[in-house]
C-alpha cells in the first residue's frame, strides 16, 4: 500500500531529469498522475507505467494561462478531481551563466515566465477545484541557492525567491479551503541538466557539504511524497530545503 494511492497529482516539469525521478516515485506510492511538459513525456509516460500506475500525458506551456486552464479541465474529465499539483516546471536547462550586466532580458523574461508566471498560473488552474473538494496539496519546487545568493544566475535565483514569496502568500490565502503550500527547495542536484557558462562569468568558490556526495534526484523524492500526503495535514506555508547540510536555514 503506498502512502499515495489512487490520489490524483499533477505534476509540471516532468519530461526528463529530477521532473522524471518524481513521477517514478509518485508512481510507486499509488498516485494517479497527469504528467505535463512543454517537451514530449513519452519517456516518462513510459517510466509510469512500468511503475503500474495511471498516468496521463499532456504537453503544456505553463506560461500560458488558455492551456494552464485546459490542463486542470483535462485532469477534472480523466480523474474527476485533483489531489494534488507538483510545480516543478522552471527554465534552467540551457540558461547562461555570466555578469549581471551580460544577462540577456529576452532570458530574463523567458525565466520569470516560466518559473514564476508559470507556478502561479498552473495554481490559479486548479485551486477552484480544490476549494470544490475542500481540500488540496499544492508543493511549488523552489531552490535553496536563494537563500545564500549565487553569482552568475541572478534571474534563475531570484525566480525561485519569487517562487518562494508566492507559496507563503498562496498559504495564507488558501489555508482556510484546507489547501496547504509548501516549497521544496534542492540544492545542487546531479540531474544531466545543462547550461552555458560565459568565459568570464564570475564562480562562487565550493563550500564545504557535511554528507560529502553529490546529490541526486532521489534525495529528493521522500520529502516531496510526505509534502503530498496526509502526513503533512498541519504543515503549510514552509520550505524544506535539501542541500546535504552545505548551508543551515
Amino acid at each position: 500500500m503506498g502512502r499515495l494511492d489512487d490520489r490524483v497529482v499533477i505534476l509540471t516539469g516532468a519530461a526528463k531529469h529530477i521532473g522524471q525521478a518524481y513521477a517514478r516515485r509518485l508512481a510507486e506510492e499509488g498516485a494517479r498522475l497527469a504528467i505535463c511538459d512543454i517537451a514530449d513525456c513519452g519517456e516518462t509516460e513510459a517510466v509510469v507505467k512500468e511503475a503500474g500506475a495511471e498516468v496521463l500525458p499532456m504537453q503544456v506551456d505553463v506560461s500560458d494561462e488558455t492551456q494552464t486552464k485546459q490542463m486542470a479541465r483535462q485532469v477534472i474529465e480523466r480523474y474527476g478531481r485533483i489531489d494534488g499539483l507538483v510545480n516543478n516546471a522552471a527554465l534552467f536547462n540551457g540558461l547562461h551563466l555570466t555578469k549581471m550586466e551580460d544577462v540577456e532580458m529576452d532570458e530574463w523574461d523567458r525565466t520569470y515566465a516560466v518559473n514564476v508566471k508559470g507556478t502561479f498560473l498552473c495554481c490559479r488552474a486548479v485551486v477552484p477545484y480544490m476549494k470544490q473538494a475542500n481540500g488540496g496539496k499544492i508543493v511549488n519546487i523552489g531552490s535553496g541557492i536563494f537563500l545564500g545568493g549565487l553569482t552568475g544566475w541572478p534571474h534563475y535565483v531570484s525566480s525561485k525567491a519569487a517562487v518562494m514569496g508566492l507559496s507563503r502568500t498562496l498559504a495564507k490565502e488558501l489555508g482556510a479551503y484546507h489547501i496547504t503550500v509548501n516549497t521544496l527547495a534542492p540544492g545542487g542536484t546531479d540531474s544531466g541538466a545543462q547550461f552555458h557558462r560565459a568565459e568570464d562569468a564570475p564562480i562562487d568558490p565550493p563550500r564545504h557539504r557535511p554528507l560529502d556526495r553529490p546529490a541526486v534526484p532521489e534525495d529528493l523524492t521522500g520529502t516531496l511524497v510526505y509534502l503530498l500526503s496526509s502526513d503533512s495535514d498541519f504543515m503549510t506555508g514552509q520550505m524544506v530545503v535539501i542541500n546535504g547540510g552545505i548551508a543551515f536555514y
